[in-house]
């Protein structure tokens, strides 16, 4: 079992990452964050994830890549402004870190949450993807597109050890790039779900209760020894 690495560490990991066109949220600012001790930038963002990671879940999410309308602002996969503002996301409630009018709502990160909390579910999972910083269209923050395979390769270090950090959490793929990097990587995942974008949310929502079913059902059976 390869050794777990300290929070610290992997935000040091997931900081360093530079590549063309690629928005690190962790480490680059945009002309929207809020300045300030509270506010956005690669600061807050830090703050963010480092106490999303500090959970001990019961479910990993993977899912392929962060957007403009949510992670790349927010600093957690699956995971909007608007979310945190209306606290929403178990222990990340948070006041606004964007100078935009409104805060920033993602279509995704909304169905993900929503599934989350009617599963009864949202404070036992933390979020990563495939690839984990935003990727974008040449000179336009405002755009998402696919990670390329090269970086999709870049990112497999960090994302090993993300998995290894939450050894023990039963892992979902969230969408086909998601399962087919981590199949590359060798990592078993436990369930491969529809991601939630174009048209998927009603395949997310009952590939999501379809595993947590079935891992209620495998943690209420006894153990060999039981009395």
């Amino acid at each position: 079992m390869a050794e777990k690495s300290s929070i610290t560490d992997l935000m040091l990991a997931i900081r360093s990452v530079s590549l063309p066109n690629v928005f690190n949220p962790w480490r680059d600012y945009d002309e929207l964050d809020v300045t300030g001790p509270n506010g956005g930038g690669p600061v807050g963002r830090c703050a963010r994830l480092s106490l999303h990671f500090q959970r001990k879940p019961r479910f990993l999410l993977i899912g392929e890549a962060p957007g403009y309308q949510g992670c790349h602002f927010s600093g957690v996969a699956f995971t909007n402004e608007r979310l945190m503002v209306d606290g929403k996301v178990p222990d990340l409630r948070w006041n606004r870190f964007t100078t935009r009018d409104k805060p920033w709502s993602e279509p995704s990160a909304t169905v993900v949450w929503g599934t989350l909390h009617d599963l009864g579910i949202a404070a036992e999972v933390v979020m990563w993807n495939a690839f984990g910083w935003h990727p974008h269209k040449p000179g336009d923050l405002r755009s998402n597109r696919t990670p390329t395979a090269s970086e999709l390769r870049a990112g497999l270090p960090v994302l090993k050890a993300v998995v290894d950090h939450f050894v023990g959490a039963v892992v979902i793929a969230v969408g086909t790039k998601a399962r087919d990097t981590l199949s590359h990587l060798g990592v078993f995942y436990s369930g491969h779900v529809r991601h939630p974008s174009m048209g998927g949310a009603n395949e997310f929502r009952a590939g999501m209760r379809k595993i947590v079913e079935a891992d209620g059902r495998v943690r209420q059976m006894p153990t060999e020894n039981a009395k």
